[in-house]
């Protein structure tokens, strides 16, 4: 280890010190009875207006997703929004999948509607509490004030009340995306992982375990490589193994953040250079229209069979369907998010310091053998149900 990358360490060990110690004064402070009425009109202004656009760009996975790019087009040095765009963009994919041509072919109607209310809900509720902080960074930095003492009164839990103060002071930009994503999946842990609704309906059906069990669970970010917008793009990204373990949830964010940040300057162009240049519509032919078709082009009623070979169209066949969002999928009108804060162990600050396993981002292979492995399973799954007629 060079000199100057020790210091830096010894700089950076300083400041999670610095950061455990500000939210043990805070954990011990009192929230409950915070009321938006307690606060000067001008700011009782700014909450609800954070609250109005919060709930205009929330109405569906489309709009959400949208919505962390034209922030981090504004505001590059939020790193997490563009991170945020990215993965909402597969979990808009993922909806869509349960009523394209393959998913639709291994789930009941009524599967397929419990899983797309799960990842909706998870969907939502991310949104719901991550925008209103980016929104009030923006006012921050248009008033040139600090205005993160308003956080208590949207809801945002404590914990990030203190990154977004040392952020302010620090432009510390790894540890603000880091933090955001200990604190969106610590989040989601008791109001829909663990919530009794969705493990019945979801994440305890097996269902859901053949889901897991064929690997279809990819985080996948195309790109061009090389900036040739004209060829197919090439895909980068990682896996979520046990989606019930927030540690491995957010142990692949962190993954994640490294592939799009850390790893080659030229992925992170390369994936904005595509980003910007689809706008999602949660069809996989956004990036593979070769692959994949937002039209179904498949005869009614004829037996499936297979599409792919290596991630490649074989001769003749249709292309996979898969519909885009508003074709797919209502909007939902959600009940409001669970109140209460999340944080209550210290030990999460961990994970701004533990290693992880850099994986390179190479996807392509298991991506696609887990279209293979579904593409077989169709086929297994009619084969039993005709010798059973």
């Amino acid at each position: 280890m060079t000199i100057g990358c020790f210091q830096k360490k010894k700089v950076y060990e300083k400041s999670v010190l610095e950061i455990k110690k500000e939210l043990k004064n805070k954990r011990n402070q009192n929230t409950n009875g915070l009321s938006v009425s307690m606060l000067p009109k001008r700011e009782q202004i700014l909450i609800r207006h954070i609250h109005h656009m919060t709930n205009k760009s929330n109405k569906n996975n489309v709009t959400r997703t949208q919505a962390y790019f034209d922030f981090y087009v504004q505001h590059p040095e939020i790193h997490w929004a563009l991170l945020g765009h990215m993965v909402s963009r597969n979990g808009g994919w993922s909806m869509t999948d349960l009523k394209g041509d393959l998913l639709s072919r291994l789930l009941s109607e009524k599967e397929q509607k419990n899983f797309y209310l799960f990842l909706e809900r998870g969907n939502w509720l991310i949104f719901q509490d991550v925008y209103p902080q980016l929104l009030l960074y923006q006012y921050s930095v248009k008033m040139n004030r600090n205005l993160f003492h308003l956080l208590p009164f949207l809801n945002v839990s404590i914990f990030m009340e203190v990154i977004w103060n040392h952020f302010w002071e620090h432009d510390d930009r790894y540890l603000l995306a880091i933090a955001t994503i200990i604190n969106e999946q610590s989040y989601l842990e008791q109001r829909v992982v663990h919530h009794p609704h969705f493990k019945e309906t979801a994440l305890d059906t097996l269902g859901f375990k053949l889901y897991d069990f064929l690997r279809f669970n990819h985080v996948i970010f195309p790109y061009y490589p090389h900036g040739k917008t004209e060829k197919k793009p090439a895909l980068i990204g990682d896996t979520l193994h046990h989606f019930g373990s927030l540690h491995e949830r957010i142990m692949l964010g962190k993954r994640l953040y490294t592939i799009l940040f850390q790893q080659q300057a030229s992925v992170l162009r390369n994936v904005l250079r595509w980003a910007n240049k689809h706008p999602h519509t949660g069809s996989r032919a956004d990036y593979w229209g070769d692959l994949f078709h937002s039209v179904n082009e498949s005869v009614p009623g004829t037996v499936y069979r297979r599409r792919t070979k290596h991630c490649t169209r074989r001769k003749g066949a249709p292309r996979i369907y898969s519909p885009p969002l508003k074709y797919a999928w209502k909007n939902v009108n959600h009940s409001p998010a669970e109140t209460g804060d999340w944080f209550n162990d210290l030990h999460v600050i961990d994970y701004f310091v533990d290693e992880e396993k850099n994986t390179g981002g190479e996807i392509y292979e298991k991506y696609c053998k887990a279209m293979e492995k579904i593409e077989l399973a169709i086929i297994a799954k009619k084969a039993i149900f005709l010798r059973q007629e």
